[in-house]
């Protein structure tokens, strides 16, 4: 799939990737992917709907959807290089993810933010609706010793 606005495409091609883009930021700008080591970036790559942003030919946002593509699916790793921000590329990009023809029908999409609630709210996302029902497993130091 590809979606224009203006000079921005995004597109869902793996191929069309910077992975050291997607890698760099992840490992070092995120705080949810801090030190995450290059072969898991890529790993992850492989086994997501992946989502770049581009400005011509020049990658400036990412994200990725884990799912089944059918019941269920998670949100993740959602970022739009600095320069670029305060332009609605990352509505957009969510916009275009969320429409997406392998991604609808779906029982459930789930995501985690610390700063971007307002944003995803605006596409229904809510806080877990009964959260005691809901359990995780979380290392958030994995990458610290790898």
């Amino acid at each position: 799939m590809k979606w224009e606005r203006g000079e921005f495409t995004i597109v869902d091609d793996r191929e069309a990737l910077d992975i050291e883009l997607i890698y760099n930021f992840l490992s070092k700008y995120s705080y949810w992917a801090k030190n995450i080591p290059r072969d898991v970036v890529v790993k992850s790559l492989n086994h997501s709907l992946c989502f770049g942003l581009f400005k011509k030919h020049q990658q400036i946002g990412f994200g990725r959807v884990v799912t089944d593509r059918a019941t269920f699916a998670y949100l993740a790793d959602i970022f739009i290089v600095e320069n670029y921000r305060g332009k609605e590329l990352g509505k957009w990009l969510v916009e275009c993810i969320l429409k997406h023809p392998e991604l609808q029908g779906l029982r459930r999409w789930m995501l985690s933010t610390a700063d971007a609630q307002q944003l995803y709210h605006e596409f229904g996302f809510q806080p877990l609706h009964k959260p005691e029902r809901f359990m995780e497993k979380h290392n958030p130091d994995i990458y610290l010793f790898s």
